[in-house]
């Protein structure tokens, strides 16, 4: 098996997560706005315990057959569409919960402060929250905002966009803990992708 099929297009800042030893098989890990589930590959060809939600029915139609092939085992009903901001499921119920490109597409500030305290909600104590969105950072004087956060990129696209500031301030209130530095990645002249890792204290 190569390290395609092994892995799938997964995010490499996920990767290092893995590598860290912080994903371990056994744990409960929670895709909330798994798109097309480029980030489970992994986690079901290696018995990780995963849920995955998606507003697309799409989506979820696509991943529930990934994971038919790779975890036959895994229950179908635990890949289900879901808005990140209403999942289904009970407090403290992951010990992981991933967001990958999903929180810069909130409409506004009440979506995406929604978005986050839902996420929060189904983490478990201990838990760690993973989140890659797009944000200012190092590409600030080339964001041309058009209402609140939702800004105009470099590239064309809009999304919400979150700062260093805003991202301290969340982990803050929501008495989490970084348990890695804010790291950001600028794509030159494109966008700017900030990786946010939280543990729930």
């Amino acid at each position: 098996m190569n390290l395609t099929e092994q892995f799938g297009e997964i995010d490499v800042y996920l990767f290092d997560q893995l590598l860290r030893g912080r994903i371990r098989p056994g744990m409960r890990v929670l895709d909330a706005g798994c798109g097309g589930g480029r980030n489970l590959i992994y986690l079901l060809r290696n018995g990780y315990d995963v849920f995955a939600t998606d507003a697309d029915a799409a989506a979820v139609r696509h991943v529930q057959r990934l994971a038919a092939s790779l975890a036959p085992s895994l229950p179908a009903a635990n890949i289900l569409v879901a808005p990140v901001e209403q999942m289904p499921f009970h407090d403290a119920f992951a010990d992981v919960v991933l967001s990958s490109a999903v929180l810069h597409f909130a409409r506004d500030d009440a979506q995406f402060d929604a978005m986050v305290a839902e996420m929060w909600r189904v983490l478990k104590p201990g838990g760690m929250l993973w989140a890659r969105l797009a944000s200012t950072i190092g590409i600030a004087d080339r964001v041309r905002p058009i209402n609140g956060r939702w800004s105009l990129l470099p590239d064309g696209s809009e999304r919400y966009l979150v700062d260093e500031r805003l991202l301290v301030e969340f982990t803050r209130k929501l008495g989490g803990q970084l348990i890695d530095p804010i790291k950001t990645t600028v794509v030159q002249d494109q966008r700017s992708m900030t990786t946010w890792v939280v543990r729930k204290l």
